[in-house]
């Protein structure tokens, strides 16, 4: 064994030929290419995935919120009892209603009666039976005239809302099994309790004097209502939609997420969110469009004229509305800025453009005495992350704020692009950067004001 060896340690590994070497760089190509297109389908997945989802979200938000949020559902459901139309319809039904039960007939008929027996001529006995139609349509138009002062009333919307109110509070109780109510699950069965109402009058009883109330033996206080074998279903039903409309919508945002951050590509991905999601949201609304159109052919007009009906059901999903294009704002504003981002021939045009437009305001107010210094040039230098803060913090506003709408949309991107118009000016009026001569650089050699090279001082030859 060679001595020296041992002192000098482990042999230094042998270099690579060039065969050897060309065969490492395809190796390492394939399983990067590899590894490539792993990243780039998983990505697809996730992206296909929330894409799919989003308008199930929509939808299962907008339902939870619906069913569970007694707030929410008064709002939806306010505005039926102050449409002139619904009004004019809810109050012709009354008085078809309440003229029916008068048994216009048997009146004429009772009166004729009387008349006959007092010994009236037989002339007025028999025009008496012919008031009938008079008296039919007098009585009509005294119902409509009260029913419909009734409705148009101010305060008929307040009954409406909370009538809505207590019956919304009541079908989630039972389909919940939450809460305390007189309306109450029991197994198959909504039973009602009445305990109260009893306890309630006897104390009334016995303040009234009647001491002996106090003594009334104890009853069954539960009478069923309905006895039905789907109300577990239903309950079931309840429980789930809990679970999507809570858990569904974050569940797609992690999704999409994902898939932008796995993919190679991320910008190309998120431009791929923002298309597919807008594509979903579109399709969602033409859907709800679909089902207006079912919805207003299978109701008969001589039981809701078209108008009511077509108002009442843009009422009922007006939120929904509201929600699903918000969302295609939001997807269309993510798939423009995943664009104006990339090395496009429109995107560079624009960025050089808002560029030249910041700059030369800033220049301008440089040039007037209003320069930003340092913290201009800190701005100039940090674009990219300043950038990427505000586009976070418009995200976040939007994430937090209570049911957006595609106006508030519009108020946070506008501000956005106010933000960052504003630092791109700051950043223009830092003003031109100073330096003094350095060690190496002589005094006279300064450049003057014109941008020439000053002449050396007299007496001094140049070296």
């Amino acid at each position: 064994m060679d001595p020296s060896a041992d002192a000098s340690g482990p042999a230094e590994p042998h270099p690579l030929s060039g065969s050897e070497r060309r065969e490492y760089e395809r190796l390492r190509s394939a399983a990067a290419v590899r590894h490539r297109r792993l990243r780039h389908a998983g990505a697809c997945v996730l992206l296909v995935l929330a894409v799919l989802l989003s308008p199930l979200a929509v939808v299962a938000t907008w339902l939870h919120e619906e069913i569970t949020d007694p707030h929410r559902y008064v709002r939806t459901v306010a505005p039926i009892a102050r449409n002139p139309g619904v009004q004019s319809t809810v109050t012709n039904r009354l008085t078809k209603r309440v003229v029916d039960r008068v048994d216009v007939p048997a009146i004429t008929a009772h009166l004729a009666r009387n008349l006959d027996k007092t010994g009236a001529p037989s002339v007025v006995v028999d025009g008496t039976r012919m008031l009938g139609r008079p008296l039919e349509s007098a009585l009509t138009n005294t119902v409509h005239r009260v029913v419909h002062k009734v409705i148009t009333s101010e305060q008929f919307p307040l009954v409406w809302d909370a009538a809505n109110r207590r019956a919304h509070a009541a079908v989630v109780k039972v389909l919940t099994g939450e809460g305390t109510s007189a309306v109450q699950a029991r197994g198959n069965a909504i039973v009602l309790d009445i305990g109260t109402l009893i306890d309630n009058v006897k104390q009334r009883l016995v303040r009234a004097g009647y001491e002996k109330a106090a003594k009334i033996p104890h009853i069954d206080r539960q009478f069923t209502l309905v006895r039905t074998d789907k109300l577990d279903e239903a309950q079931g039903a309840m429980r789930l939609l809990d679970v999507l409309g809570t858990w569904l919508p974050a569940m797609t945002i992690v999704l999409a997420a994902l898939a932008v951050w796995a993919s190679p590509a991320h910008r190309i991905t998120l431009l791929a969110t923002g298309v597919g999601t807008a594509v979903m949201m579109i399709a969602l609304l033409v859907g709800l469009a679909v089902v207006r159109g079912g919805y207003l052919d299978s109701v008969p007009p001589t039981t809701l004229p078209r108008g009511p009906a077509a108002f009442i059901f843009d009422t009922l999903v007006r939120f929904l509305r509201e929600s699903t294009r918000t969302l295609l704002v939001v997807a269309i504003v993510t798939a423009l800025a995943a664009y104006l981002y990339g090395p496009g021939r429109g995107a560079r045009v624009v960025r050089s453009a808002a560029a030249r437009g910041t700059g030369a305001i800033g220049r301008g107010l440089a040039r007037a005495g209003a320069r930003t210094g340092g913290f201009g040039r800190w701005l100039d230098t940090h674009r990219a992350w300043t950038t990427g803060v505000v586009i976070t913090g418009g995200a976040l506003a939007l994430v937090l704020w209570n049911h957006p709408t595609p106006a508030s949309v519009g108020l946070v991107l506008g501000i956005v692009v106010g933000v960052l118009a504003l630092l791109g000016i700051l950043a223009g009026a830092s003003g031109p950067t100073t330096s003094g001569p350095t060690a190496n650089e002589p005094a006279g050699n300064e450049p003057s004001g014109n941008g020439t090279t000053a002449s050396p001082p007299r007496g001094r030859e140049r070296p």
